[in-house]
């Protein structure tokens, strides 16, 4: 009895690494059905909604058909803080020279959609804007059906709505440097996917700490100290939809048995890693704001950027890297309307 309680136990620990194979070859059709224990829906949630139902567009001069592909899609889940205009300058500061499409989806919003409307209305001759609150919030965690916590099915849907077959995303709190797109557009050709590197930023000061070593250097074999075979940041991520199908769905499913739901991009990052042919640019070219709130992270990249360093990116003034800030790049860099 002890030679099969010893082969049960081998076998669990060898096989739970393939959840996700298990669950694509011995149940396609239901997922959703096999993420073990979840954090419940909560008994009651507050109705944080600041804006009504709504589907605004903005149209840059030359954009001409809507119905006509465009080059690059950047969809961008927000709770509309204040550092999504930030973000969306970002896109908007873009030297890609295709036409791009930027879809925000909005989910319990902390804010009014006004918060936006100014910089959407600055929209280059070269882009459109699509704002999509449904009126309310599709994610678990604030009353909606589906267990991610990060957006719900947001950057599913958009991905299916993006009218481009190149889907890059962006959170709320980042933005990228003006030829992130054009990097990622150049690296995805002849492949299934792409992705950057990135710089963390100090998330008092808005200022670059260094560039990610670390964890988001895209898929190694010989793993990195969180991550055992590597891992793509979504900020970094950009995927042919067509060829990707398969994954967009994962954007809203979370990892099984986890504690804290804002981890389906892990799995899509597995799905991508060992079904489909990625790429990357070797170019830090996404800046990602660091939460200090994250305590599992948190403390490993404290030792991994040293406290000197942190605590000089927190002074106001930071260093040279402050001009890839994106307000500063809307004023060079942006196309007039």
């Amino acid at each position: 009895m002890i030679w099969k309680t010893a082969a049960t136990y081998i076998a669990k620990l060898l096989l739970c690494r393939w959840d996700i194979r298990l669950v694509r070859g011995i149940d396609l059709w239901r997922p959703t059905a096999l993420l073990g224990e979840q954090p419940a829906r909560p008994a009651s949630t507050v109705d944080r909604a600041r804006c009504e139902p709504l589907l605004q567009s903005y149209v840059g001069a030359s954009v001409g058909a809507l119905q006509e592909p465009f080059d690059f899609t950047v969809v961008i889940p927000t709770t509309l803080r204040p550092t999504i205009v930030d973000a969306i300058a970002s896109v908007f500061a873009q030297d890609f020279p295709g036409r791009i499409q930027l879809l925000v989806g909005i989910d319990a919003p902390t804010a009014d959609a006004k918060l936006i409307e100014q910089e959407c209305r600055r929209v280059p001759r070269h882009c459109a804007v699509q704002v999509l609150y449904p009126g309310y919030s599709t994610s678990r965690r604030h009353g909606g059906l589906h267990p991610a916590w990060d957006g719900g099915v947001l950057r599913t849907l958009l991905s299916y709505l993006a009218n481009s077959r190149y889907v890059a995303y962006l959170d709320d709190d980042n933005w990228y440097a003006p030829h992130h797109l054009a990097s990622l557009h150049d690296a995805i050709q002849g492949h299934d996917w792409a992705y950057s590197l990135r710089w963390f930023v100090h998330p008092s000061s808005r200022r670059p700490i260094c560039e990610d070593r670390w964890e988001s250097i895209g898929p190694v074999d010989h793993g990195t100290p969180v991550d055992p075979k590597g891992w793509v940041d979504p900020n970094c991520l950009a995927i042919d939809k067509l060829a990707c199908e398969a994954v967009l769905r994962w954007w809203s499913i979370p990892l099984r048995n986890t504690a804290w739901p804002m981890d389906a991009d892990r799995n899509v990052f597995e799905i991508l890693r060992t079904e489909f042919r990625g790429r990357g640019t070797n170019n830090a070219s996404i800046f990602y704001q660091l939460s200090e709130a994250d305590e599992f992270r948190h403390p490993f990249r404290m030792q991994m950027i040293g406290a000197q360093r942190y605590a000089e990116a927190g002074r106001a003034g930071g260093g040279d890297l402050a001009r890839h800030r994106p307000n500063e790049q809307r004023e060079r860099s942006l196309p007039t309307s």
